[in-house]
């Protein structure tokens, strides 16, 4: 996936398309692995995003506001 634009809500909808693509058909050992590599970027970016929120959320409670 192109790094233009990603945000969470894009990058968990194709993450959700590459599992369903990989749990629904063979693909070939070449774009398997295409696939995971694209779906571990993905994961990461994710997991990233989300602990950045963490942090902001728990800044903002712990102020008081």
């Amino acid at each position: 996936m192109a790094k233009k634009q990603l945000t969470f809500e894009k990058s968990l909808e194709r993450l959700e398309v590459i599992v369903s693509e990989m749990e629904n058909t063979s693909p070939d050992l070449d774009k398997a692995w295409i696939l995971f590599s694209e779906g571990t970027e993905l994961a990461k970016f994710c997991s990233s995003k989300l602990n950045e929120t963490k942090k902001k959320i728990e800044i903002i409670t712990s102020s008081g506001v």
